[in-house]
Formats: structure tokens, C-alpha cells, sequence
């Protein structure tokens, strides 16, 4: 909220809530509703991605291992045995919701919620079975009657009036837009970086690149935007994906730790200002846009009353360029976007950044330099002849551990 952000976003965790078919834990860390309304004390709204599949890089994309055993069960598509659990979740966690008030036709916080996540990306794979499954689950969503929209990312042929969102880095350029007149331009991940493997570097995605970005989408018209991740974290244990090291994007505005990371969080804080200083007619006044050269371009929002909002752009990467605008000269940096909320005076510029930056440092606290301070723990291998498993056959790994442990041993004859 002190960066200038309004909504949190967060996924719900299947896996979590529901170890054992119909068997529940909200309990501690897992407790959703305790963390909605804390959201809501602090004047904050929230988009729950529901999914019940939420990727997120999270083993097993957040779905509970005993799906795996459910007989003649294929994940994501029009399959029974899928669509009866999925929706048992679903609606657990609406009505649970529902019954404490949270949703915002109900005065609460939840002003959005996402059915599915990125289902666009495997949905040719199913066939007709895919299609048939979208509408499926939005019209099973949309059933639940919370009073507020839901979304579906990644998914341009969303069902009304389910919305269709973008994912990426770069959704002003790269969104097609909604599939719908009567439906609004939405963001739900917007990268500020990525998350990171065994072996590979931290991706470092700029302040300015973010900046522009999120500005070029509020030009054309974008209504929400959603960083993916704004707070890094930590999966701890076993939680991360395969491949997927423990830190989880730790390049964001705030770190895995919760530090400032700046100048991304600084400059991003002072182009929220901006936008909201001018909000009323950015959501308000007509739109226009109009060449101010071969690689610029302005977009102005004006309002009968006289609100006028410019948002003056050089897509040019490496020079300056002047340009002339309402009889007045603006300079503009390289690949960046110039807020005017009076279409005047220039408030923000995307590429101009006045945050210091800073750079964290690691003291080192414990020393673990003598040998009584470390132990030793050892796995116990049992000899061939006290175990009882046996085949003729290599036999599949989660099958064979139901997903207790991400090893296998065993002895070839």
C-alpha cells in the first residue's frame, strides 16, 4: 500500500487446503479468510485466483497428489471425475467466503476472482474436449453467484461474460484486448522478473522497462495491471516446481526477504502517484491517440468538464527526441512514456529515474566453525531381502511414493 498499490492478488493452494479428499485445513499459514480480512483492515481489495490449477511454478501445480489416484481421472479437460472435484473445491472455497461477507457485493474486498490460469497454453492438446472444458468451468464459476467479475488469464476466447486477461512482460504491445465491447483490459501478471532455475542467473528486468510498460497499457486504455511478483518469497521444503530453486523472484519490487529493492520499488511508487493523481480522467474522458513522429505517438484523455490527460511516447530505443505538443516543446528520453495529468506539465517520465539504488548486504551471523555444532544424518538403505516391493518392470515414480518424496531407490537384477 506504500508503494501505491491497491489490490492482492493471490492464488489458492489445492494441495494445501485439501490434503485428503473432503478432508479441509485452513488452519495457521493456510488460513484464507483470516489473511482476506487483514487485507481488507489495511483498505486493500483482492484478486482471488481461484484457478483450481494455479502453475505459479508450485509442485504439481498446486493440485493435491490423491487427484492422482482418482480412477479413469484426466486433469483439465471435459472429464467427469475431474470436473467433480474441481468444482467441490471451487465451491468450498466460495461459499466459505461467501458465508464471512468477503466479496464486494457483499461489502467486502474481493473485487475479482480467476477460474483455470493459463489454460490457453495446453487447450489445442485437448481437442474440442478443451473448448468444451472452458466453457465448462466459466460457466460453473459464473454459477456461484459471488457478485463480482471473474477472470480467466491467458484466454482469449474466455465465454462472457467471463474476462479475458494477459500475462507477460510487454501486454501493452502483446494483448490482443478484450474479446468483448462490454469487457475491460485487464493485466493479471506483469513480470518484474522471472523465476529463476538450478544453474541459471536472476533474470534483471529494469525499473524503466516496468515503468514504460505499465504505462503504454493505461494509454491504451488498460484498467488493471497486476505485478507477478510485487513481494518475492520463499517456497520452502518441497513446494517448489521441479527445477524451480527455493527463492521465488527475488528480483521484485520487494525481495524474497521483504526488503526494497530500488530503484524498482521507488520509481514504480512515483509512477503510481502519477496515474492516480489523474485517475478520474483516465477512466473518464475519451481517449485519442495520434502520431508526434515516425517512432512517437500521444495518447490524451479529455473530459467535457476540461480533465485532460497526455501520455506522450517515443518507442525510439536509443535517441532523444523533441517534440512539439500543444504548441509547447517536451523532450523525450529514449524508449519512454511522459505523464502529463494536466496534459501540461510533465509529472513522470518513465525512463527518468530518481530513486538511489541500493544494493543488499549479507553479514554473516553464526560461524559454524567447530564440529560440535553440526550433525550428521544418514539415510537408512535397507538390504534387498527386507523389502517387500517387487517387479518385472521399472516401475513410475509418483505412482510408487504417492508423492512423499521426490526419490525412488531401488535395486536392478
Amino acid at each position: 500500500k506504500q508503494g501505491g498499490l491497491d489490490v492482492i492478488q493471490t492464488y489458492v493452494f489445492w494441495n494445501l487446503h485439501e490434503p485428503q479428499p473432503g478432508k479441509y485445513d485452513f488452519s495457521g499459514r493456510y488460513d484464507l479468510v483470516r489473511f482476506i480480512k487483514e487485507i481488507q483492515s489495511q483498505g486493500l481489495y483482492v484478486c482471488l485466483r481461484i484457478g483450481p490449477f494455479i502453475e505459479s511454478e508450485w509442485t504439481y501445480g498446486g493440485f493435491p497428489f490423491w487427484l492422482h489416484d482418482v480412477p479413469g481421472i484426466v486433469y483439465r479437460t471435459d472429464n467427469e471425475p475431474f470436473k467433480f472435484y474441481m468444482q467441490n473445491f471451487t465451491t468450498k472455497i466460495v461459499n466459505m467466503l461467501k458465508e464471512e461477507g468477503l466479496y464486494a457485493s457483499q461489502g467486502g474486498p474481493i473485487i475479482l476472482s480467476q477460474i483455470e490460469n493459463e489454460y490457453q497454453n495446453v487447450e489445442r492438446a485437448f481437442g474440442t474436449a478443451g473448448s468444451q472444458y472452458v466453457e465448462w468451468a466459466a460457466k460453473m464459476a459464473v454459477g456461484l453467484n459471488t457478485g463480482v467479475p471473474w477472470v480467466m488469464c491467458k484466454q482469449t476466447d474466455a465465454p462472457d461474460p467471463v474476462i479475458n486477461t494477459c500475462n507477460g512482460m510487454r501486454c501493452g504491445e502483446t494483448f490482443t484486448g478484450p474479446n468483448s465491447p462490454n469487457k475491460p483490459a485487464m493485466w493479471t501478471e506483469n513480470w518484474t522478473s522471472f523465476y529463476q532455475v538450478y544453474g541459471g542467473l536472476p533474470y534483471i528486468r529494469s525499473a524503466e522497462d516496468i515503468a514504460f510498460h505499465v504505462a503504454l497499457f493505461v494509454a491504451r486504455n488498460g484498467s488493471f495491471i497486476n505485478y507477478y511478483m510485487y513481494h518475492g518469497g520463499t517456497n520452502f521444503g518441497r513446494t517448489a516446481s521441479a527445477y524451480t530453486i527455493t527463492g521465488y523472484y527475488d528480483q521484485a519490487p520487494l525481495d524474497e526477504y521483504g526488503l526494497f529493492r530500488q530503484p524498482k520499488y521507488g520509481h514504480l511508487k512515483e509512477l503510481h502517484a502519477a496515474i492516480k493523481s489523474c485517475s478520474t480522467t483516465l477512466l473518464q474522458g475519451v481517449q485519442r491517440n495520434f502520431s508526434l513522429g515516425e517512432l512517437q505517438e500521444g495518447y490524451v484523455f479529455e473530459e467535457e468538464n476540461g480533465g485532460c490527460v497526455a501520455l506522450l511516447i517515443n518507442n525510439d530505443k536509443g535517441n532523444n527526441v523533441t517534440i512539439q505538443f500543444r504548441n509547447s516543446s517536451y523532450d523525450l528520453l529514449p524508449k519512454s512514456i511522459s505523464i502529463l495529468p494536466d496534459c501540461q506539465n510533465v509529472a513522470f517520465n518513465t525512463a527518468n529515474v530518481s530513486t538511489t539504488s541500493n544494493r543488499r548486504i549479507i553479514t554473516s551471523r553464526q560461524n559454524f566453525s567447530s564440529v560440535d555444532e553440526w550433525q550428521q544424518l544418514q539415510d537408512v538403505i535397507p538390504n534387498f531381502d527386507d523389502t517387500s516391493l517387487r517387479s518385472n518392470s521399472l516401475l513410475e515414480q509418483m505412482n510408487t511414493t504417492k508423492d512423499t518424496s521426490d526419490y525412488l531407490w531401488y535395486t536392478l537384477r
